[in-house]
């Protein structure tokens, strides 16, 4: 019996963002379709399952689950945690790096990253979205000494609700304005995450409509409590957004306001120098892309 794969992130255009084929021939491997089909069942959410979690998840029996991931864990995308719990192995977070990197996007942001952080002492980071999620392609942590009351680690490879952090509502931003942006939102589950998270999704659709006039997105403690963000947006030859570059600040070490007007235009100059990196040129920009 073939696995019922759950549901997938849903994409801007309202399909599913991944999905396990359903191709059938002689060619096609349904032992691998099982066993890319249980990596896919760990989440942020759910980062630990047990066998018959698997299981019940994809229809399989717990035999047939067993012997799947007792293969995954013997190559390294798997890890035993506890008796028939496992998590994600290394080897999934290097496969993830290198998709990461083989973008190029990565590489062409990096040094801008670092001149920015250099210029501001301040966190930067580079998203893209990723279904309803973005995905952090980079991140330089600040030179500040450790700012303690912000409850929250992040790294190259991270993934977060895109409704909750600067990069991710100004990537949001990009879904065009009608039904086509409004049925992703709905379908949207807007969990509190920070003291001042949006919680209405009539309220995230109008900040989402301000943010192209602007030309940037900011978030205040919508992540965490004291964690102040501002993002923007990174253009490709075609002219179009496609991520986000973003600064991130403790509440106690600046306003939002300073980070936006003293500290944004910084930000404005890191985007367009990478979107030029990227083979963009104003050229392209037509009134109100920015």
């Amino acid at each position: 019996m073939s696995p019922r794969v759950r549901p997938s992130p849903v994409s801007p255009a309202g399909e599913p963002a991944w999905s396990i084929p359903s191709l059938r021939t002689p060619r096609y491997s349904q032992s691998l379709e099982r066993g890319l089909a249980i990596l896919g069942c760990f989440t942020p959410g759910r980062p630990v399952l047990g066998i018959s979690e698997i299981a019940d998840e994809l229809g399989m029996s717990r035999s047939t689950t067993h012997r799947y991931v007792v293969t995954l864990v013997a190559l390294g995308y798997l890890e035993q945690v506890a008796e028939r719990k496992y998590r994600l192995g290394l080897r999934v977070t290097d496969l993830g790096m290198s998709a990461l990197n083989s973008t190029g996007l990565r590489e062409h942001a990096h040094p801008y990253l670092e001149e920015l952080r250099q210029r501001t002492s301040y966190t930067t980071s580079l998203g893209v979205l990723d279904g309803t999620d973005v995905l952090y392609v980079d991140r330089l942590p600040s030179f500040r000494p450790r700012q303690t009351g912000i409850a929250i680690e992040l790294h190259t490879g991270s993934r977060l609700p895109a409704y909750c952090t600067a990069m991710g509502k100004l990537l949001l931003s990009t879904i065009p304005l009608g039904p086509e942006r409004v049925e992703v939102i709905y379908e949207l589950k807007l969990t509190k995450r920070g003291p001042n998270t949006i919680k209405s999704k009539r309220a995230l659709l109008e900040e989402l409509r301000r943010i192209p006039a602007a030309g940037y997105a900011v978030s205040d403690q919508e992540l965490a409590a004291e964690l102040l963000m501002v993002a923007a947006p990174v253009r490709n030859q075609a002219g179009e957004i496609c991520a986000a570059v973003d600064l991130e600040a403790h509440s106690s070490t600046i306003s939002l306001e300073q980070l936006v007007s003293a500290l944004g235009p910084h930000l404005l100059t890191t985007a367009d120098e990478i979107s030029a990196r990227l083979g963009y040129r104003r050229a392209h920009e037509t009134p109100g892309q920015r």
